[in-house]
């Protein structure tokens, strides 16, 4: 699955070779704070958990995995400079039933790009495509109640609150909010 430039965005498949690109993102303590309360990832932990989990549920022809985020917009820097990821998988994924038909969505951006609408700009081009696929019936986003920023780009994307619930994560449950959209 191929997904065209938005108005200020380039997407591109992330894969085993951009662990650099994983943990320089992971280096901002106010971009982890909702993951992990702050902690900077190290690449032992990119090594040896994400790119291993990545590596389960990319999908390329389907469109899941990590897509790459790059701005063509000059105001941040140079032309398609790295700004973030955007996550494509079947919702409950790591359990013994994935949602196939419900996929989530999920994003990470580096601060420099805060506020700026590309994280919804982003997660609408990806829908988008993910929306043409016959067997894909809803997308759906997970957040920590707190973080208003991302249940506000979910609230732009049209999903409507569903429920507040346990979700799975390497670390164990945690409690969310949890947000959906018929497509």
């Amino acid at each position: 699955m191929k997904i065209a430039n938005s108005q200020r965005l380039q997407f591109e498949m992330m894969g085993q070779d951009d662990a650099p690109l994983f943990f320089e993102l992971d280096q901002d303590p106010a971009v982890m704070r909702f993951i992990n309360g702050g902690r900077a990832s190290t690449m032992e932990e990119v090594q040896t958990h994400l790119l291993p989990r990545l590596k389960r549920y990319t999908n390329p022809d389907k469109g899941w995995g990590l897509w790459k985020v790059s701005t063509l917009d000059t105001e941040l820097a140079c032309p398609a400079s790295y700004i973030g990821w955007i996550l494509v998988r079947p919702m409950d994924f790591f359990s013994d039933a994935p949602k196939f038909n419900d996929l989530e969505l999920g994003w990470r951006f580096k601060q420099i790009s805060w506020g700026k609408g590309y994280a919804a700009e982003a997660a609408k081009a990806i829908m988008a495509m993910l929306a043409l696929q016959a067997d894909v019936n809803y997308l759906s986003a997970v957040a920590d109640e707190d973080n208003l920023a991302s249940i506000n780009i979910m609230k732009k994307l049209g999903m409507q609150f569903i429920k507040r619930d346990d979700y799975s994560t390497p670390n164990g449950p945690e409690e969310v909010v949890y947000y959906q959209i018929a497509v």
